[in-house]
């Protein structure tokens, strides 16, 4: 208990900006037909307040700051994948920076244990969203890109997910966070996919961006591993 109670001193001050931005976001809930410049940056703050939680938590060039800087890049590049979709013109943009993102994110994961058969699993499942979303989907750089696309974070699902085999206590609940954040991230990214490709869905822009947000707040706690508290030392 007492170290529950270090960990959220520790890192609840420090997400404040966040919460505070995700609220203004949801209250104004800026038009998506017609974008502005304050939307964009709306839109945008909450995850930048997440890259700033995770600077602020540590990070240097050290060995053991190398999962940090990989989450922050990662959401460095979600950032501005939100900025650039929330722009006509720019969705192709928009996916490269998130695959990107997603990148970053795989690479944090990393790929120990491997655990083959959840990857082929989820393969599956990537194939067959694929195949469900490509008769919505028109023009050669998004038939092309929306399927790598998919990959990507398929591939980033499954080392999230393989890193639960790895938990050996409630200290490891940073694993939890990632697997979490990455299961949500998912489903934010189907919604949107079925609501741009398929059929319309109610409420679109509020279930999207909730799932997103939390998705990236869960992704940037995982950077808290509670087994280097100095409480456990």
């Amino acid at each position: 208990m007492d170290s529950l109670r270090y960990i959220i001193k520790s890192v609840g001050p420090k997400l404040i900006p966040f919460f505070k931005t995700v609220a203004i976001y949801f209250v104004i809930l800026p038009s998506q037909e017609n974008p502005s410049l304050l939307g964009t940056i709306l839109k945008c703050l909450p995850v930048a307040s997440l890259v700033l939680f995770v600077l602020l938590h540590g990070m240097s060039l050290d060995e053991q700051f190398k999962y940090s800087r990989r989450i922050v890049i990662g959401l460095a590049f979600c950032c501005v994948g939100d900025a650039l979709l929330a722009w006509p013109g720019y969705f192709e943009t928009g996916i490269i920076a998130f695959g990107i993102g997603h990148f970053s994110y795989i690479l944090a994961f990393g790929f120990e244990p491997i655990n083959v058969s959840m990857g082929i699993a989820i393969l599956g499942l990537c194939v067959t969203s694929i195949i469900y979303l490509l008769p919505g989907i028109k023009g050669l750089p998004l038939t092309v890109g929306v399927p790598i696309y998919i990959f990507l974070i398929a591939t980033m699902i499954w080392r999230a997910l393989a890193q639960l085999s790895t938990i050996k206590d409630l200290r490891n609940w940073n694993k939890v966070c990632s697997s979490t954040g990455g299961l949500l991230f998912v489903i934010s990214d189907l919604m949107l996919g079925i609501n741009m490709f398929k059929f319309k869905i109610n409420h679109a822009q509020t279930l999207v961006m909730s799932s997103y947000y939390t998705a990236q707040l869960a992704i940037a706690l995982s950077v808290v591993d509670s087994s280097h508290f100095p409480i456990y030392n």
